[in-house]
């Protein structure tokens, strides 16, 4: 063969490289105009305890005497233990923790936006059903009324 009808070696895998690139500079970028994204559930946990710790810690100055300041320095190192505790051996239960939490607030609003969409549906001036409205349809709950969300 001549060098004019020569290639170069073909690489099979050029384009998913580039695309792993692309995507990479995409998740920076990203990252960079939104800040840092949210960790585990279990970074979060911890996260919280240290700024609730902080923040008895800043209360406990307006404590009287040597021994209340020593108490609440003691019951904070302790809840800090245990936290720590409960977040070593099961970290991934916090996540699954949120995630339930997660499903359970869409099913929640889910059941809530079809409840809104009867108590609204058919509303006299909307021109649809108007006279429907007038004879005894569902107008919402009652006061202390409860939802029924089957």
């Amino acid at each position: 063969m001549s060098d004019a009808t020569e290639r170069p070696p073909y690489d099979a895998d050029a384009w998913a490289k580039a695309c792993a690139e692309d995507l990479a500079a995409e998740k920076a970028r990203r990252r960079a105009e939104r800040g840092p994204q949210p960790g585990s559930a279990a970074e979060e946990l911890r996260k919280l305890v240290d700024a609730v710790a902080e923040k008895v810690a800043g209360f406990q100055s307006g404590l009287p005497g040597m021994a209340a300041q020593g108490a609440v320095n003691q019951l904070i190192d302790q809840a800090r233990s245990a936290g720590e505790r409960v977040i070593e051996r099961n970290p991934q239960v916090f996540d699954h923790l949120a995630a339930a939490g997660s499903e359970l607030l869409a099913a929640y609003r889910s059941a809530v936006e079809g409840q809104e969409k009867r108590w609204t549906h058919d509303r006299p001036g909307t021109g649809e059903g108007s006279e429907g409205w007038s004879k005894g349809r569902d107008e919402g709950p009652a006061a202390g009324e409860q939802i029924d969300l089957d």
